[in-house]
């Protein structure tokens, strides 16, 4: 076993891993890293081992409001690129930057272990080509990404057509021929709809709940770039972005969407119009619920039924540490409870990043969210009293950041936040990191 307890382990090197390492390096911080693909890019390399993209996926946010802000996209890339053209720009990053030296690529971390109490380091154990291997840690960040393990729900009997969760969803040709039903009406859900309508013999979209639709662009931009431009209070915010959705989607319903339940940006958008058209036209027909499978039957809860070849369930992916004991993370019903979704209440050498999802937070959101760890952590090492502070804060009683918003009592939202409060205080904490005022 090799001695590294100077240095911190860092799993991931998707986007958020990338952020990280970028930012330990800049601050000065030795760190190993640790990536099972071969490369870069996280989920966005499709060829990864542990990837759930599939070859139409698209960002559903403009390049703009996503990218780093000191890295931005090429002039040439695309408003909404697509996954390969992602995978590039996180290489580059790469590149630029000079991260993939810190990296061990191939590499499976299989076990996490604490070396004794909050603070005395980490004992990580990976597999690679040459075996098992066992090193100690100064402390531990992670970073694998939340889209990696399916939620597969169970249903009542037995579906003997062919039964995948989207994560197994590669190429439209899976649909040739075959009577498709999609389950779930999210983003990837409306996404692979449509490329279902395109290929198989019919399609079907069946949905537990409403959804709000956003096209992606209004008055020929990027729909997401139009809503900084003036602050509004959130119940005047709903009634102009509502008229805005209505006057260029119409009313979803009268094609037999569902009405959502809850208030509009109480839960992610789907930003799609697609799916829209194309039931519109009558080449996608919205159906309830599930009840139950007979052999190729699918009987849904308005009492119709149906025989389809192949159900696609695009029923989302469930939070995973496989390499941690989730009592270890301060696991709460869905998630870990975190300070600001990253910081563990009174551990100082184990940070969970980028379990954070907002609308339009981008990954500059999820970069400011490691700038604020990493500079936690050299200030705990200097002895900074900003960094006693935080470390204060964040062991007593803390809420999520959601600004008053009351979002849908869903396992996919338990780790959402409010962009604008949660920015506001993660940059606040970096401004006093840095020494300046907040």
């Amino acid at each position: 076993m090799t001695e590294t307890r100077d240095r911190l382990a860092l799993i991931g090197a998707g986007p958020m891993g990338l952020a990280t390492a970028k930012v330990l390096q800049e601050q000065g911080i030795a760190f190993q890293g640790f990536e099972l693909n071969s490369g870069v890019g996280g989920l966005w390399d499709i060829d990864a081992p542990r990837s759930t993209m599939y070859e139409t996926a698209h960002l559903i946010s403009s390049k703009r409001m996503t990218e780093f802000t000191d890295f931005p996209m090429r002039d040439e890339v695309a408003e909404y690129p697509s996954h390969r053209e992602i995978k590039r720009y996180f290489e580059e990053f790469a590149d630029h930057y000079d991260l993939a030296r810190h990296y061990r690529f191939g590499a499976e971390v299989l076990y996490c272990t604490p070396l004794g109490g909050p603070g005395d380091g980490w004992r990580i154990t990976w597999r690679d080509a040459e075996g098992e291997h066992t090193e100690d840690y100064a402390g531990l960040l992670i970073a694998n990404g939340t889209l990696s393990t399916p939620n597969m729900p169970t249903f009542k009997g037995e579906f003997t057509g062919e039964l995948i969760h989207s994560s197994a969803y590669r190429h439209a040709s899976q649909f040739d021929g075959k009577r498709v039903l999609v389950i779930g009406a999210g983003n990837s859900g409306c996404d692979i709809a449509v490329d279902a309508i395109h290929h198989g013999t019919s399609c079907d979209l069946s949905m537990r709940r409403g959804y709000y639709f956003v096209p992606k662009y209004v008055f020929g931009k990027p729909a997401d770039t139009l809503g900084g431009a003036i602050k509004l209070p959130m119940a005047l915010k709903r009634i102009v972005d509502g008229a805005i959705l209505k006057w260029f989607l119409g009313d979803p319903q009268k094609y037999g969407f569902p009405k959502p339940d809850y208030k509009l940006y109480e839960s992610h958008p789907v930003v799609n119009s697609l799916v829209l058209y194309h039931a519109g036209h009558g080449d996608i027909a919205i159906r309830p619920d599930i009840d139950r499978f007979d052999g190729k039957t699918v009987h849904f809860k308005d009492g119709t039924s149906r025989d389809y070849d192949m159900i696609l369930a695009a029923t989302g992916y469930k939070l995973d540490y496989p390499f941690i004991d989730n009592t270890l993370l301060n696991w709460q019903g869905d998630a870990p409870h975190l300070y600001l979704n990253c910081m563990h209440p009174r551990r100082d050498d184990l940070f969970v990043l980028g379990m954070v999802e907002a609308s339009g937070l981008g990954w500059q959101g999820r970069h400011e969210q490691a700038e604020m760890v990493v500079r936690y952590i050299k200030g705990l090492r200097e002895g900074r009293a900003d960094a006693k502070a935080l470390q204060e804060t964040k062991a007593q009683g803390f809420d999520r950041a959601t600004g008053g918003m009351n979002y849908i009592d869903l396992p996919r939202m338990a780790y959402y936040v409010d962009k604008a409060t949660y920015r506001k205080a993660v940059t606040g904490w970096i401004s006093r990191l840095r020494g300046k005022a907040a």
